[in-house]
């Protein structure tokens, strides 16, 4: 399922050829580039520097935060905002990552899930905490201790939410949409009733 709602965001995209460009000059990593995201955000580039700093950090140079509770964080953010992008970039990373399309999945409802970890949902808790309070409550914090004891690690359980949050904040404000021929909501199609028409 092709996304082909026809929307257009709201601030045009580089070309790809552009972007590749600018990013060489922003020091932003060439693979990037020609993601819609950054063809947008590349319009201000230090924007899109720091933004890509941020995201290089916690993807590939943080290693404090186990990879699949980062992506879980991601992809329950992805799902509890309706973001279409979000949800289908990072279903492509934690896939390749090899968590199971079961565990994924049961980020949607993953209060009843039997099949997360306790460590699973804790950072869970601790993202809708976040979604619905804008802080982490003290329960889901002394369980995201409990199963996280890394300080170092912690602090990356804060920030990615924080910065997955804001990435959904301007994926839907921007209404930037999914690179050509991209599968919408993996594995699928089906969205949250919640979510916006498909960008």
């Amino acid at each position: 399922m092709k996304s082909s709602s026809g929307h257009k965001p709201r601030i045009a995209m580089l070309s790809i050829e552009e972007a590749k460009k600018a990013a060489a000059a922003e020091g932003i990593p060439e693979t990037m580039a020609p993601l819609s995201i950054f063809r947008i955000l590349l319009k201000n580039p230090p924007l899109a520097r720091e933004i890509g700093n941020t995201l290089n950090m916690l993807l590939f140079k943080g290693n404090q935060l186990d990879g699949r509770l980062r992506e879980l964080i991601i992809m329950r953010l992805g799902w509890a905002t309706g973001s279409n992008y979000e949800w289908t970039q990072h279903w492509r990373v934690a896939v390749g990552m090899k968590i199971p399309e079961e565990v994924i999945l049961a980020v949607k409802d993953w209060e009843n899930s039997k099949i997360l970890t306790d460590a699973d949902k804790a950072v869970l808790h601790a993202t809708d905490d976040i979604l619905k309070y804008g802080a982490i409550s003290e329960a889901a914090w002394k369980e995201c201790v409990k199963h996280v004891p890394n300080e170092a690690a912690q602090l990356e359980i804060v920030a990615s939410i924080g910065n997955w949050r804001m990435i959904s904040q301007i994926l839907l404000s921007l209404q930037v949409p999914l690179e050509e021929g991209v599968m919408s909501w993996p594995p699928d199609g089906k969205k949250p009733a919640y979510a916006p028409d498909d960008y």
